[in-house]
């Protein structure tokens, strides 16, 4: 294998994370190293926990300093262009597309095993006060918190706003903005999201 062939096959991987576990061996041992390496790098930096068979992009931007840990469960992965900042705790198998920001504000995001967040949704655990004797700038941040459950799945370009609670099984439309809690089980879609069905 070239050295520019391996290049790209990073750069494929970076953007296809779940390629990863289905490596031919020739190209496993050789990754699971790039990857060891890079986790290693993450952890000596900032306060982050990698499990078992993790994959995380070069190219994704992880910020966790002392109190706002991101802990990443066993074979998750996070794509090229997120941008992750704690506190944050990923469950294990959870898939984070391309271009996905997290930002925890001070009480957190928690996701279930086995959740699939689509590429470029946004998941802000923080908001502004809207006092109009104020600059936004100045007013008060208030955090309550994210919670998205087990086998979720959120599509492309949904935006999740603080305070929301998604329950398990539940699937977010393309393109929705969520702002109240959704029952698990029950497919939702629009802005603001709302309840279409029942799951399946």
């Amino acid at each position: 294998m070239t050295d520019q062939y391996r290049q790209q096959h990073k750069q494929r991987l970076s953007y296809m994370p779940w390629l990863y576990h289905s490596l031919k061996p020739v190209q496993r041992e050789w990754a699971e190293a790039w990857q060891q390496q890079l986790q290693r790098s993450l952890m000596a930096m900032e306060t982050i926990r990698f499990g078992e068979g993790c994959f995380v992009a070069p190219e994704a931007n992880l910020f966790a300093e002392p109190g706002r840990d991101i802990i990443i469960g066993n074979g998750s992965q996070i794509a090229a262009g997120c941008f992750l900042h704690g506190p944050i705790r990923i469950g294990d198998h959870v898939s984070i597309n391309h271009g996905v920001t997290l930002d925890g504000g001070r009480a957190g995001i928690e996701i279930g095993d086995h959740t699939r967040i689509a590429a470029r949704c946004t998941v802000y655990a923080f908001n502004h006060g809207l006092a109009v004797d104020r600059l936004i700038r100045e007013q008060a941040v208030s955090s309550t918190g994210i919670r998205i459950g087990r086998d979720v799945w959120v599509g492309a370009n949904v935006g999740i706003v603080d305070g929301v609670t998604i329950g398990d099984g539940a699937v977010i439309g393309m393109g929705s903005v969520v702002t109240r809690d959704v029952p698990a089980g029950m497919v939702v879609a629009g802005n603001p999201a709302r309840v279409l069905r029942p799951r399946g």
